[in-house]
């Protein structure tokens, strides 16, 4: 609903310069809604922050049960960075990412014994795509970024 009362605003933009009650019926309408509704979406958020349980060793649990899968994203782009089509890239992950979610295998594993990977990218580049620390590497920046601490 925001997203959409935007679209409505940015409309009305273009004819700033012939304002006439076209534009303010919609802002009567849009900027009431949107505020209430960000009030009630931020309200909402704030409790289920406020009340959310996380459990770090179900997590990681949870990550390593996929064996590599979730890190399919980032060998993709590691395998395109070292000259690999798109195309190429997609296919040979996705082909293994199948293998083992279909045969209950370990993606990593598979990946490590696939000569048209290993080939192509160094021990050291597929140790760094599947290495949890990488896509958590800025999350203290992001942090301090959004609550200024």
């Amino acid at each position: 609903m925001v997203r959409s009362n935007t679209q409505a605003a940015f409309e009305n933009v273009a004819l700033w310069h012939e304002r006439d009650i076209s534009h303010s019926s919609v802002e009567r309408v849009i900027l009431p809604d949107s505020t209430i509704l960000l009030d009630y979406m931020l309200t909402k958020t704030t409790n289920l922050i406020e009340t959310m349980f996380v459990y770090p060793k179900r997590m990681i649990r949870n990550l390593e049960s996929t064996g590599g899968l979730v890190f399919s994203g980032q060998l993709l782009l590691d395998l395109v960075e070292a000259g690999v089509l798109r195309e190429d890239a997609y296919r040979i992950v996705q082909r293994n990412a199948m293998q083992a979610w279909k045969e209950e295998l370990n993606f990593r594993e598979l990946i490590a014994k696939d000569p048209e990977i290993t080939s192509r990218v160094k021990p050291e580049t597929l140790e760094h795509a599947f290495d949890l620390n990488r896509p958590l590497r800025n999350v203290d920046k992001i942090f301090r970024r959004v609550f200024g601490e």
